[in-house]
């Protein structure tokens, strides 16, 4: 891994930024720290750190920081790791002899003991000198507590002489009595300072390295040392090749790498119990009596302690539920298991609660985010059965267990009427309505939310596919894949007519062709708010396709939906009209829009003075911008207007940004949906992209028209700039910026300006996706389309056919049978299995006691079981790969779409 700080060599604009952002109105752009000329005339460090582990043991960790001088002087430098232990001692919690310690040992080498980590030795190398006598620069190791200094914070008494801030006060103000002279303590650090001649001259750089080991070496060889990190760069560049083997540019392939990068650099440790944040430490002052009753005080059970995917661990350090199932998209391309671990976490009984409702984020772990889970865990049960080869049932199985709970609760909460059509809150959108959903409305009455029930009639299909994939190898899910099917057709059904009377309607309205929220004061008396929104466009997400080989293999199943159209035909005609009327392939479509609703919301959708923005779809209208939606309820105006970019409104904070601008997550899921469309509809179905221009396109296109549009926010056109960068000609053009871009938490609507959070921000990470599936035929931005050959290489949407293991027609390789994740893989990184439990269900070789273990997690890296998995994982990627490759060959001439049909993974 690798990780660049740009750092200036000035004084850091602290102050700037806070007075120029204060003095700044909502309809100002924010004020960056690029924006305020600290790194004018490039004065500067770039600083990059390296991280890799040797090949035999993960936890011999290795580290360089190389930080080059990119000004035009020469400039001093202070390098200074740093190694200490999170303070747990002063808690009260455990007993005085668990307090671990860090301690010189030899020249350049520090040790450290605790009670479960054992020993580890900070081993450091001299570097080479900058000055004119040649001479290495020694780090020189200081240690002290890692205790809050009470003296400077509270005007109290510490308890001891050397606390936590003890290193900026010896280096950068010269108190000598600051560290600890016994050379121990639980905080250690080796300050590197490169002052000779003034310092790093311009151009030039300085090294450091150091390692994390469990040897007892104190010597470091540094061109052994460069040489593992060198070829642990290579393996890193070869393994993200072959993860989109196809061609594509290298701007697209950097952009990718990047997305990657950001995900995993944004994992993190995420400590919230409960019980200790209200109750407080035995050790330490008590908190507020009113603690408990700020927040969260219905989430007594929860006990986070977990290695959690943050949105952006520089300025979202916290999880929220339904980012974290777009990041485990992402993150499933490289790491299946570590995205399983994540969706199977939030469904456990000590973060889900005990009512079903999984918690949202830490602000309020009790608000209402979309249901998002089931559709995640499907997709990376796909996407590792797709890359590599393997279908993890059990964890499939086990989280459908558990999102049966919160299904539950979603039918019992949010439509106490049993009407099916539903309420919801918020649901992540924040400000994109007239009221704030998440509080009672102040016109009275209920919000039927259009969002709310599209939302559920995706969460009711994906619950079904899940239910259709275990059916397949226990026939006892077809009895809830039965009740998953017709849940879903009164959920499609009540969208239009909420009493079972055609000329009554609900949320569709038919004179704009849009879905819109409603006011329900009860029985007929109902007024819809007609804002144009994602909130009309959610439904499309409920869609799927039903193969009919997969029918003939579950016959329970098809009897059920055989009867519900015999019996039930009055519902199943007026809103499932594609029940009777196969598509392509003989599918089956089931979808909460008809045909003729689809074309009016694409109509609107694809509308460049609507949603379509030459950088993905809007979440409000542009129509907006001249017609803003108002409503004067007791005094008190309400209104809805575009806004393409930071919001002008005070709702939530003023931190809430659905009025406009453009989202990765919720364009991702369009994007699918329109994929789930074509593979029934086919090419029999054109619609005009963009509307207006003439040029008609099946869905098959649009969909991928919509990714090259959202890879544009990215990717650099032929004039040399990223949207992203809003015409700064230092990020866009500067060789030492132009290559490393931020990934934002959202764009404007119209210019793709990049706004929000900036380092990652979870699921702008799908951009990774894309480019995945599209990235070999992306055209550049502003220039004209070329046929597609992309979508159908990769989207598995499809049930597998062909179980028994025959040849899929057109593949120009046999695939063989699936081979089911070993069991010991599957549940081996879950906290709630010992070792001993590990070892039974593994190799006999895996008793030598040679596992990694934290709070009862317990992997062995080194088993024959691990090898063989991943030497299996590696030979189907390369049959994988060249399945592609001569599939992009077979099709060129195809009007670049297949049928959909995918090959059949194998081991």
């Amino acid at each position: 891994m690798k990780f660049l700080y740009k750092y200036p060599q000035k004084a850091f604009p602290y102050d700037d930024l806070i007075k120029e952002n204060a003095r700044r109105t909502k309809e100002d752009t924010e004020y960056q720290i690029i924006d305020t000329g600290v790194f004018e005339e490039d004065r500067y460090w770039d600083i990059f750190i390296e991280t890799a582990k040797e090949d035999d043991d993960p936890d011999e960790l290795l580290f360089r920081v190389t930080a080059w001088n990119r000004g035009p002087e020469t400039a001093p430098l202070h390098i200074v790791p740093h190694v200490w232990f999170r303070n747990t001692w002063s808690w009260g919690r455990e007993p005085e002899d668990k307090k671990p310690s860090i301690e010189a040992y030899a020249e350049n080498t520090a040790r450290s003991k605790h009670h479960s980590l054992g020993e580890r030795n900070f081993l450091l190398s001299p570097s080479p000198g900058v000055g004119s006598s040649g001479e290495d620069v020694q780090p020189e190791l200081i240690f002290t507590e890692n205790d809050t200094n009470y003296e400077l914070l509270y005007d109290g008494k510490n308890e001891q002489p050397y606390v936590k801030d003890a290193f900026h006060r010896y280096i950068v103000d010269g108190d000598k009595k600051a560290v600890n002279p016994a050379q121990r303590g639980t905080k250690c650090a080796a300050w590197f300072s490169f002052n000779e001649g003034g310092g790093v001259k311009p151009g030039e750089c300085a090294v450091v390295r150091f390692r994390i080991s469990k040897r007892d070496d104190t010597y470091l060889d540094e061109e052994e040392f460069d040489d593992l990190i060198e070829r642990k760069r290579e393996e890193a560049d070869e393994f993200y090749y072959s993860i989109s083997p196809l061609p594509m540019t290298d701007d697209l392939r950097n952009i990718q790498r990047q997305a990657f990068a950001g995900m995993m650099w944004c994992k993190q440790h995420y400590l919230f119990v409960w019980d200790e944040w209200a109750n407080g430490d035995p050790a330490q002052p008590p908190p507020p009596p009113g603690r408990k009753g700020i927040r969260n005080s219905a989430w007594k059970h929860l006990h986070c302690d977990d290695i959690l995917s943050m949105p952006d661990s520089w300025e979202y350090p916290f999880f929220a539920a339904w980012d974290t199932s777009f990041h485990c998209i992402t993150l499933a391309m490289i790491d299946p298991d570590f995205a399983k671990k994540q969706l199977d976490l939030f469904t456990r009984e000590w973060y889900c609660h005990p009512n079903g409702q999984l918690p949202a984020y830490e602000w309020n772990f009790g608000d209402v985010n979309p249901p998002v889970h089931a559709w995640a865990t499907f997709r990376v049960f796909k996407i590792e059965r797709k890359l590599f080869g393997r279908q993890d049932l059990d964890f499939l199985e086990r989280v459908f267990q558990k999102l049966l709970l919160n299904f539950t609760w979603w039918v019992n909460r949010k439509d106490v009427e049993g009407k099916n059509v539903f309420e919801g809150g918020f649901l992540g959108l924040d400000n994109i309505g007239l009221f704030n959903r998440s509080e009672p409305l102040p016109t009275g009455g209920t919000l039927e939310q259009a969002d709310s029930t599209g939302w559920m009639g995706f969460y009711c299909l994906n619950m079904l596919n899940i239910a259709l994939e275990l059916a397949k190898h226990r026939r006892i899910y077809e009895d809830i894949a039965s009740k998953f099917f017709e849940h879903f057709i009164l959920i499609s059904d009540a969208m239009t007519f909420r009493m079972g009377q055609k000329e009554e309607q609900s949320l569709w309205n038919e004179q704009d062709g849009f879905y819109y929220d409603a006011i329900s004061w009860g029985g007929p008396w109902i007024q819809q708010m007609p804002v144009r929104s994602l909130v009309g466009l959610i439904p499309l997400y409920a869609t799927l396709t039903l193969e009919p080989e997969l029918l003939n293999k579950l016959p329970s199943f098809k009897k059920r939906v055989e009867w519900f159209m015999a019996n039930r035909c009055d519902v199943a005609e007026r809103t499932m009209h594609s029940i009777r009327k196969r598509g392509k392939g003989n599918r089956i479509l089931l979808s909460l829009v008809s045909k003729e609703r689809l074309v009016k919301i694409m109509e609107r959708m694809l509308d460049e003075e609507e949603f379509f923005s030459p950088h993905g779809i809007r979440s409000l209208s542009k129509f907006h911008k001249k017609n803003p939606y108002s409503m004067e309820v007791n005094g008190q105006t309400f209104k809805v207007g575009y806004v393409p970019g930071d919001s002008d409104s005070g709702l939530f904070g003023g931190n809430s940004n659905w009025r406009g601008p453009i989202w990765l997550c919720v364009n991702f899921l369009l994007v699918e949906s329109l994929q789930r469309f074509y593979l029934f509809f086919g090419q029999e179905l054109k619609v005009e992209c963009p509307v207006g221009s003439g040029d008609f396109m099946h869905l098959g296109h649009v969909s991928e028209e919509i990714q090259h549009r959202l890879q544009h926010l990215f990717a650099r056109g032929d004039d040399g700039r990223r949207s992203i960068n809003a015409g700064n000609d230092t990020l866009d053009f500067d060789p030492n910026w132009r290559d490393y871009l931020w990934f934002y938490e959202f764009f404007d609507g119209d210019t793709g300006r990049g706004l929000g959070a900036t380092h990652q921000c979870g699921w702008t990470g799908l951009i990774a996706r894309m480019i995945h599936d599209t990235g070999v035929n992306c055209r550049l931005p502003q220039t004209p389309r070329t046929p597609s050959v992309g979508m159908s290489h990769y989207f598995d949407d499809i049930f597998h056919r062909h179980l028994d293991g025959t040849q899929t027609p057109k593949s120009p390789v046999s695939p063989g049978r699936l081979r089911r994740s070993s069991t010991s893989r599957s549940i081996a990184t879950r906290s709630d299995f010992d070792v001993n439990e590990i070892r039974d269900l593994g190799s006999e070789d895996e008793t030598d006691g040679d596992f990694a273990t934290r709070r009862g997690s317990v992997v062995n890296l080194r088993s024959p079981e691990r090898l063989r998995e991943r030497t299996e994982a590696n030979a189907h990627l390369h049959t994988y790969i060249t399945q592609q490759l001569e599939r992009v060959r077979l099709e060129q001439g195809a009007d670049g779409y297949s049928d959909g049909d995918e090959f059949e993974a194998q081991p």
